[in-house]
């Protein structure tokens, strides 16, 4: 019998996986938690096989939970089971250690049957999630931005217009656009916005080193 902890911070998600496992004499739903936190403390009580993980819960998140799992050593296997399928999603959790990663939209034997293959230790995929990671495995590394780069685009973050930038930075307008251009390019992204938005969640940004404030 596979000894099963669901996390989600939805009762109703809880109560529906609860009642559906109950039905199989395979499965034993040994505990149940509402976030990050409390999957930790129950998990240490109970010792399930499987934890059924959600991602994004208030407090500590899915994959802050699954990071702390494997640092503190439980021997219990992670399946995402989660509405997202989105990069910024998918690809921490796999890097943090899950085990598989389904969607909620899973029909019930899929799902009994992944449950199965992760206690068993297989990797186990919903289909967009698994074309999502053999797009980022074919795509192409994208050269790291330039400290000139980072210092424009924090001082782009902080409001300033180009020409702002370029007399912070003591250098041309036009040096800053080609600077912005090439950040654009390595970044993926096609405008201002996207590109700091782009840095700040690739944490580029969110140290406040970007920015020296002396010139080159």
């Amino acid at each position: 019998m596979i000894r099963l902890l669901i996390v989600d911070d939805h009762p109703v998600v809880r109560d529906g996986l609860r009642g559906m496992f109950a039905g199989d004499d395979r499965f034993e739903v040994c505990g149940e938690a509402a976030d990050g936190a409390e999957a930790l403390a129950v998990a240490r009580t109970v010792e399930p096989d499987v934890v059924l993980m959600d991602l994004r819960m208030p407090g500590m998140d899915g994959v802050s939970t699954i990071r702390a799992l494997r640092e503190q050593g439980f021997p219990a296997r992670v399946l995402v089971l989660t509405t997202y399928d989105t990069d910024s999603d998918v690809l921490p959790a796999i890097k943090a250690g899950a085990t598989g990663y389904l969607l909620k939209d899973t029909p019930r034997e899929e799902l009994f049957r992944a449950v199965a293959a992760a206690h068993r230790g297989e990797s186990v995929l919903s289909p967009a999630v698994a074309g999502r990671l053999m797009g980022e495995l074919r795509s192409p590394a994208r050269e790291p931005l330039s400290q000139r780069e980072l210092e424009v685009l924090g001082l782009i973050a902080q409001g300033c217009s180009n020409k702002e930038a370029a007399s912070r930075l003591f250098i041309s307008e036009a040096t800053v656009k080609t600077h912005l251009l090439h950040a654009y390019a390595k970044l993926g992204v096609r405008d201002r916005a996207a590109a700091v938005a782009a840095a700040f969640e690739q944490g580029l940004l969110g140290n406040g080193q970007f920015f020296r404030g002396s010139p080159r």
